[in-house]
């Protein structure tokens, strides 16, 4: 099944890794303790941004299906058809896994 969400500019939208279940030494992490996850897999990529200067698009430097580390507060989340997605802006994206 397809995403039929499509970002606009320099927008991507992103499906967040699972939060993590127990710690390496195997200690279960209750539900009130998780940490919102940081990292995801992009699902849709807009077409980028113009240049203020020249008007010139910039293309965009990620592309669906990169894993993407980024900002664990960025973003806004959506609810689309029963999954959970952020919309972000590329610059929140910190790196490219």
């Amino acid at each position: 099944m397809a995403l039929n969400i499509k970002p606009i500019a320099d927008r991507v939208v992103v499906e967040a890794a699972a939060a993590e279940e127990k710690t390496a030494s195997g200690i279960y992490i209750p539900d009130t303790a998780k940490e919102k996850p940081s990292q995801g897999i992009i699902v849709a990529v807009g077409s980028g941004k113009f240049a203020d200067s020249t008007g010139a698009q910039i293309p965009m430097d990620v592309k669906v299906g990169d894993k993407v580390l980024y900002s664990k507060y960025g973003g806004t989340e959506i609810t689309y058809e029963g999954k959970e997605y952020l919309i972000m802006r590329e610059s929140d994206i910190y790196a490219v896994l």
